[in-house]
């Protein structure tokens, strides 16, 4: 018995084994019956689609659903994703330091590390510490190295998704152009004795707006978050899915002009991130006397009620609250997240006095401007989220499947 061409099938075949999952993951359909009212397949095709599933390990049954009959009868059993089966592994990098964690399927984090590990020590040096680091977290989240089923890595920097090559990072001297996927895969082999792994990479404020976006505002359709830390960048998330552009350069916001002479890392004159970064405002300080180098340094001169700092801070959230009044006219966003170094009282207060100013009404009426939820977990659990929703989606199911025999 034949079913009939299923509905959720890719280029209007029928549902397959990786369709089915992406049901069950994302709530749409949980038992059988309503994935054979999704997909219009037979319960036997959905059978033997299923049996594949669960020799995979990829499902588990749980417990009885509500009769779905007025006639009464036995409950549905529920399908469930076994997230179980399999570990993500992720890293976040920032100029000065990195922090890696290990995350189950569904974003929890098993382990976690952070540590200076400074960009300009080159790709090959930090790569190749990063595979050190996820071994030693794989051995204390007790997981073993064959389970870590793929890497997710945030950089501080342009990325071409298709090549996951880093292109012209303004503050990444020696990157461009690195085989960062290759290296990282290669050096968390040489650290563990396993098979290599999927690596994917990913600019740092796309996945640190990947990872708000669906922990905490999955609903919000249109999603800007804005990293305000050595440098500026900004992610969107619209439809559920990171907006990268046609090659990777969305949301550089750091490197709109804004007037000033200033000499920015890129080389231009009168960058954003030349006048209101987190590197800016620790230059200003530095001016002062107050010893400041980095982001992180205005951010704890912030912490502990600097005046200096928090005057400046504000006065560096009202240009960037400028240049975001063009943004959120044009992408009419339902948050505005603001996240890095400089995300306290004092920035945001400057941001939002612009904002409001200077954006139309229209754009700013349904608009909640907030800081971030996750803060320096955000980039982790984005880069986790990427590489999960890689590696299950329909068509890599299908692929996976094959390659393990089932």
């Amino acid at each position: 018995m034949t079913g009939q061409p299923g509905r959720t099938g890719r280029g209007g075949g029928q549902a397959g084994a990786g369709d089915l999952l992406a049901l069950v993951r994302t709530g749409r359909a949980t038992t059988r019956g309503a994935l054979q009212q999704a997909t219009g397949l037979s319960r036997a095709t959905v059978g033997q689609r299923l049996d594949r599933l669960f020799r995979a390990g990829w499902l588990r049954e749980g417990a009885g659903g509500p009769v779905d009959s007025p006639l009464g009868g036995r409950p549905s059993i529920t399908l469930e994703f076994e997230d179980a089966h399999a570990v993500v592994l992720a890293a976040d990098l920032d100029t000065r330091h990195a922090r890696a964690a290990v995350l189950s399927l569904t974003g929890e984090i098993l382990a976690e590390h952070s540590a200076v590990l400074a960009v300009e020590d080159g790709p090959d040096a930090v790569l190749g510490e990063l595979g050190g680091w996820f071994a030693e977290l794989l051995e204390k989240a007790g997981r073993g190295a064959q389970e870590a089923c793929g890497i997710g890595l945030a950089v501080p920097g342009p990325v071409d998704s298709e090549t996951g090559l880093v292109v012209q990072p303004p503050i990444m001297p020696g990157w461009d152009g690195y085989d960062i996927r290759s290296r990282l895969s290669r050096a968390f082999t040489e650290r563990t004795g396993v098979a290599p792994v999927p690596v994917l990479v990913d600019n740092d404020a796309n996945l640190m707006a990947y990872g708000e976006q669906r922990t905490g505002y999955r609903d919000c359709s249109a999603f800007v978050l804005v990293k305000v830390s050595t440098g500026i960048g900004a992610g969107v998330v619209v439809g559920g899915e990171i907006f990268r552009g046609v090659d990777g350069g969305a949301g550089d916001i750091g490197h709109i002009r804004v007037g000033s002479e200033a000499l920015c890392r890129c080389g231009s004159q009168g960058c954003l991130a030349a006048v209101a970064s987190g590197g800016a405002v620790a230059r200003r300080l530095a001016e002062t006397g107050v010893p400041a180098a980095s982001g992180s340094d205005v951010r704890d001169l912030l912490a502990a009620g600097h005046p200096g700092a928090a005057a400046l801070a504000r006065e560096a959230g009202r240009q960037v609250g400028d240049v975001l009044a063009t943004v959120v006219t044009l992408l009419n966003p339902g948050v505005l997240m603001i996240a890095g170094d400089l995300a306290g009282t004092s920035f945001l207060t400057g941001v939002r006095e612009l904002l409001y100013q200077r954006a139309l009404p229209r754009s700013t009426a349904r608009l909640d401007v907030v800081t971030s939820r996750l803060g320096d977990r955000a980039g982790l659990v984005g880069a986790g989220a990427m590489v999960v929703e890689h590696l299950y989606a329909p068509t890599r199911v299908e692929e996976r499947l094959l390659a393990l025999g089932v």
